[in-house]
């Protein structure tokens, strides 16, 4: 079968996607979509919650284990779409609508790369297909859910939007609640002990203090103070100021690292949500980081997160699209994208 047909069965299954809605944890009718869609192709289909996988019918224990992942919900619609967001609209080469470019133009292109190797085999690897779901949340009935439930897996491509680059790191996130405790007073009188003033040291460090260890692909890990809030009317002396500031790490730090070091250098109460959102990153080394820079791509860091978060494995982020179309009004995946990713995915995967 040539690329081509490929590219149209992707775009065919893409058209329902996008007129289906699929907001993260509520996944069931799209994934309803990518198991009926599987099964037709006749692959060996898995289900868990609205996750669906196949497992390659040439799986070889000796051979490690590629897995090929996107994700099948969506953030909801911005208010500022011109278009009816879950309306497929092929204009000329491009197709607009919700969830096309993050993530369903991977998604597609991977799943008819699966149905490639799957009918051939793959000389270096064991192959795993899986459609996620909640990828917006890092949900707990997410990838989460299915990693017990998969084969061993060696290592991991995300079909991401990264223009077909290879993003071989990814930031982590990780989000602090600082509390400044007080006590309340009459403000003409200045009574009390304004939680705001006791909080204004540690916004200055937190502002000020650059994290050492420099990724070479993702830069300086960095926090921001993102949320701030006190006091309940104007005569009043706030006793409580509640802070929240989002923190993105490198490959070089882990998530507990830096929540120790922010304790030890903050006078606030400091309490992280999760610390489970790690970044990660694959070696450049690797033979699919050097196929890959071998075919004239070029390796990057990706600033924003992904399922490779949850990934216990090493992975790349590999996927048609860009990320500045995601979560946008009118966003959109181009035909020509979804043909070169299949391409460039079986390429990849099948030749030295």
């Amino acid at each position: 079968m040539q690329i081509k047909q490929y590219t149209e069965d992707a775009v065919s299954l893409l058209r329902k996607l996008i007129a289906t809605p699929s907001t993260s944890r509520d996944e069931k009718a799209a994934a309803d979509i990518m198991e009926q869609e599987m099964q037709r192709l006749k692959l060996d289909t898995h289900r868990e919650a609205n996750n669906v996988w196949a497992v390659g019918k040439h799986y070889d224990s000796h051979k490690p284990t590629l897995l090929l992942n996107a994700h099948i919900d969506t953030v909801r619609p911005v208010a500022s779409w011109t278009r009816d967001p879950f309306k497929p609209e092929l204009d000329g080469d491009t197709l607009y609508g919700l969830g096309s470019n993050d993530c369903g133009g991977g998604l597609v292109s991977l799943l008819q790369t699966f149905r490639y190797l799957d009918e051939h085999g793959c000389a270096y690897y064991n192959i795993v297909y899986l459609a996620s779901a909640e990828e917006e949340v890092s949900g707990k009935d997410g990838i989460s859910r299915t990693i017990p439930l998969l084969p061993h897996i060696d290592v991991a491509i995300v079909g991401e939007p990264t223009g077909m680059q290879p993003a071989v790191a990814e930031k982590g996130l990780m989000v602090l609640d600082l509390t400044a405790h007080g006590k309340s007073g009459h403000a003409a009188r200045g009574e009390g002990v304004n939680a705001l003033y006791k909080a204004l040291d540690d916004l200055v460090w937190i502002r000020d203090y650059r994290f050492k260890r420099i990724s070479p692909h993702l830069g300086a890990t960095v926090m921001n103070a993102t949320v701030i809030n006190a006091g309940t009317q104007h005569n009043v002396v706030p006793d409580v100021c509640n802070i929240v500031v989002d923190v993105r790490t490198n490959e070089l730090y882990t998530n507990e690292e830096v929540y120790q070091f922010i304790n030890e250098n903050t006078q606030c109460e400091c309490k992280a949500r999760s610390f489970r959102l790690h970044s990660s990153s694959i070696d450049m080394e690797h033979p699919l980081v050097r196929r890959l820079i071998g075919m004239g791509k070029q390796p990057f860091g990706s600033p924003t997160l992904s399922d490779q978060a949850l990934m216990p494995w090493q992975s790349l982020k590999l996927g048609p699209g860009y990320s500045a179309r995601s979560h946008s009004a009118d966003e959109y995946i181009r035909i020509s994208e979804i043909e070169d990713a299949i391409s460039t995915y079986i390429q990849l995967t099948v030749k030295e």
